[in-house]
């Protein structure tokens, strides 16, 4: 029977009534980076928009992730309140979003009271069936504090590795998954107390009851259309033997659990957040007059996770068998989950600030929104995880979106306002060049879908850019300024050929690069040509008389590309010439890379940890040593030294010459005059050839420069340290 059921679905969603699209709700604690939008965001418009050009349904949804203990353990950090944390962030996310272009049908949040009204009756639909498992519990509690301590609330030592500041959940030092209760002495993070054990209840998820559905559902029935990557870890997850999971948490943000009894406790995050898709949905249809349910309980419905690979255990093992606990809900037909994405050859750190944030990138490259997703789309981490470069992306900008598509744009357009005054020449014979180019044309938007429809996003832009490629080659091997001197009547055709491609170029750009698409569109004036275009011609103006002008604003479609050859017809007039995309240059690029540098420094200053204490010395140790306070009379480099500086020091008590190996941090001119400690009674070295009467005294600052150890206050020459 379940095998019935599952044929059933796979056939109903070959040819769906509608889709509804997720994207990973992304957690209000920081902003959105290149590693989110390459595994999630860009993926999944590229996706929506694509859809859409086929005139499809779509619902496109997505949200802020707002609960959980990370968001209490930011407040606290800040010392702020998690509303505040919340709307923070939930602010910047949301303007990174509709900046970027990603073109959400609803943006919603988890904190809305349409989210804790759906995800409280959620949990009581399952708990009223009786499908939860009550269990009481020991849990690290905090009696100074006194409250339960979430595992993020826990610090120690790992059992494993001896890390003495693994987490409750793990240790970011080996990478191990672990339970409060594993580590070694275990503190309180609030208190700096150490925890005791305590007794709570809580509810919990059987997962190990859904092994069979989810075996026969994903193992069986999707083994050959899901992602390797994605079936990979599903299947290590149920070899591994699924156990029940808790649904509540001892916390003090997030949504109350809606039973008696649970005073104190709210829903864990990850139950409660894939249920903000279906609050999200709710939202969107009830502000466009819509009924939500037909977007999650339809079977002639297609739903699509889009996630990164840390999702996938929530998004095809959790939250699957919570819609199949409830009874009414879909499954997903495809969970398409992206590897990771590097940056610099380090992992995307959002703690160590090794991130490349979106709204930082649309400050420092305005109108630059397209660069960016094509350059995550052509490295896209589909099958393995992929490193982003700053000088990759400069190359893909400059060698591909410039030297090829935004070259054969900018010699058409011109050469059209050259030779035509930007008016579409009536085309005369077709060549068999010319038959060729064209029937390659029609054929790529059904090579486009079809990578499009697998999620091979990668693949699919590429071939975008072959038809750029093709409309140089065209251009390169008819070279109509050449022919133009002797046969004007074939560049006629010539140029109307070319015309063609930037028409189907403008449409089949628009879910991997809208801006682009939309500057051509604006350029080709195609809004101009709504009633020439397939199904909207004069006979539906004439036998429709009502019809509105929105029926009537129809551009060219991406079905029109197949299907006609006449996509910007004869006597047309296009605007003139534009530049799709500028050349990015050395200088903006190593502004990135220093960027990086810098935050590279300070993270390896702050995880550096101070040397350990020498041996014990006595006084009189202490006291044989004569620090004196000078001045730095003189500097030059030692010939042949790149490390060594001669320097002339008063010391109060004399001028002495000092030999020291600072020149890589200083110039001799800027140390002139400068105040620093000597310690003078230090036995005399030749150092190439130079007596070095004493050392001067330095240190090192965050960035690992060196600097002078100087007094507080001033202090004549020759001044002692006692």
């Amino acid at each position: 029977m379940l095998i019935f059921a599952l044929y059933k679905i796979h056939i109903m969603t070959q040819n769906p009534k509608r889709y509804t699209i997720t994207a990973a709700l992304p957690y209000t604690n920081g902003p959105i980076h290149i590693g989110h939008l390459a595994g999630v965001y860009v993926p999944a418009d590229i996706y929506s928009r694509y859809l859409r050009l086929q005139g499809k349904d779509v619902a496109f949804i997505c949200g802020s992730d707002e609960h959980g203990v990370a968001i209490s353990m930011k407040a606290k950090k800040e010392g702020v309140t998690p509303q505040e944390v919340i709307d923070k962030y939930d602010g910047i996310i949301r303007k990174s979003f509709a900046d970027f272009g990603i073109s959400f049908n609803n943006y919603s949040r988890t904190s809305a009271k349409i989210h804790h009204e759906t995800a409280s009756e959620f949990f009581r639909t399952l708990y009223d069936k009786g499908d939860f498992i009550e269990e009481v519990t020991e849990q690290l509690y905090d009696a100074k504090a006194n409250q339960f301590l979430a595992d993020r609330f826990v610090v120690g030592t790992c059992p494993k590795c001896g890390n003495d500041g693994a987490y409750g959940d793990q240790c970011e030092s080996c990478g191990s998954t672990l339970n409060a209760t594993d580590l070694i002495n275990p503190k309180s993070t609030i208190t700096g107390e150490t925890p005791i054990l305590k007794e709570t209840k809580h509810w919990f998820l059987p997962l190990d009851r859904y092994t069979d559905f989810l075996t026969e559902w994903i193992l069986v029935g999707h083994k050959n259309d899901w992602k390797t990557n994605v079936y990979g870890q599903v299947k290590s997850w149920i070899d591994a033997g699924l156990e029940p999971r808790a649904v509540t948490r001892d916390l003090d943000w997030g949504i109350d659990v809606p039973v008696e009894g649970a005073e104190g406790k709210k829903l864990y995050v990850w139950f409660d957040a894939p249920i903000g898709y279906i609050s999200s949905t709710k939202e969107w249809a009830a502000r466009e007059g819509k009924d939500w349910e037909p977007y999650w309980k339809d079977e002639d419905t297609k739903l699509v996770h889009f996630i990164g690979k840390d999702n996938i255990v929530f998004h095809c093992i959790i939250f699957p068998a919570m819609l199949k606990s409830e009874g009414s809900y879909i499954l997903p037909d495809n969970v398409p989950a992206n590897e990771f994405l590097n940056l610099e050859g380090n992992k995307l750190s959002t703690s160590k600030n090794w991130a490349v944030w979106l709204h930082e990138y649309l400050e420092e490259f305005p109108d630059k929104q397209d660069v960016l997703r094509y350059a995550l789309t052509s490295n896209a981490p589909e099958t393995k995880d992929n490193d982003f470069t700053w000088k990759d992306f400069q190359a893909r900008n400059n060698n591909e979106l410039v030297a090829v598509f935004g070259n054969f744009i900018n010699r058409v357009v011109v050469l059209t306002n050259k030779y035509y005054d930007g008016i579409i020449p009536t085309p005369n014979e077709f060549t068999e060049v010319d038959e060729q180019t064209l029937a390659e044309l029609k054929a790529y938007p059904a090579v486009i879908s079809s990578s499009v429809e697998r999620y091979r996003f990668r693949e699919a832009l590429g071939e975008l850019m072959n038809v750029a490629r093709l409309g140089n080659k065209y251009l390169a091997d008819e070279e109509p300024w050449k022919v133009m001197k002797d046969n004007p009547e074939r560049v006629k055709t010539q140029m109307y050929v070319a015309l063609q491609i930037a028409a189907a170029l403008s449409v089949l750009a628009e879910p991997f690069l809208p801006f682009t698409a939309a500057k051509l569109s604006k350029i080709l004036n195609l809004k101009d040509l709504k009633e020439h275009f397939k199904g909207f011609s004069k006979f539906l103006k004439e036998n429709h008389p009502g019809a509105t002008d929105v029926v009537l604003d129809k551009v060219l479609g991406w079905n029109d590309i197949s299907e006609q050859s006449d996509l910007l017809p004869a006597g047309h007039k296009i605007g003139e010439a534009e530049l799709l995309f500028a050349k990015i240059e050395d200088e903006e690029i190593q502004k990135q890379i220093d960027k990086l540098e810098a935050t590279k420094t300070a993270n390896l200053a702050e995880s550096k940890q101070a040397e350990p204490q020498k041996d014990l010395i006595q006084f009189e140790d202490f006291a044989k040593m004569d620090i004196r306070i000078g001045t730095i009379l003189e500097a030059e480099k030692m010939p042949k030294a790149n490390k060594l500086l001669v320097l002339k020091v008063d010391t109060g008590i004399d001028v002495r010459t000092i030999v020291s190996g600072i020149a890589e941090s200083f110039s001799p001119e800027e140390i002139i005059g400068k105040r620093v400690s000597v310690l003078a009674n230090l036995a005399p070295r030749a150092l190439r050839g130079v007596e070095s009467q004493g050392m001067i005294l330095m240190t090192t600052n965050a960035e690992g420069k060196l600097v002078f150890v100087n007094p507080d206050a001033d202090a004549p020459n020759g001044a002692t340290v006692n």
